[in-house]
């Protein structure tokens, strides 16, 4: 067992005991178990899962942020984060829709558009209906 804790800018998410966590990092997903050595890594947009106390399982979406493992705890400071039992699968499916849109309209030559941005919430959008279809 190691404690967890969820923050966003927002709140603190989760706070607890648990046996096991995977997370999205940027060179892929990463299992991590009590005892496991220090590490820090950036989130990239994914699923991050967990198993607490008492066997029940967790499923997040997360869009982003690090990852920091020391002395038996576990620290995720996320950008934003979400059950996947409360995906709104229809605002994450517009999200999508209305950034494809955008990124279409950069390639036709549209100058306004700050594509890094675009990418980015393209991703968290695609996170979040993925995420909400492995679950559902």
């Amino acid at each position: 067992m190691f404690h967890l804790s969820i923050v966003t800018p927002e709140k603190s998410y989760y706070e607890g005991e648990i046996k096991s966590l995977v997370v999205p990092g940027t060179e892929g997903y990463l299992g991590i178990l009590s005892h496991h050595a220090p590490l820090i890594t950036a989130l990239m947009p994914g699923k991050i899962e967990f198993r607490d106390e008492h066997d029940e399982v967790y499923i997040m979406a997360v869009s982003g942020g690090f990852l920091e493992v020391s002395g038996n705890l576990a620290t995720i400071l996320a950008d934003t984060v979400e059950d996947a039992d409360k995906i709104d699968i229809e605002r994450a499916r517009a999200a999508y829709e209305r950034e494809k849109k955008r990124l279409i309209s950069a390639g036709k030559g549209e100058t306004d558009i700050d594509l890094p941005s675009v990418r980015a919430a393209l991703a968290r959008a695609a996170n979040r209906i993925k995420i909400y279809e492995e679950t559902h």
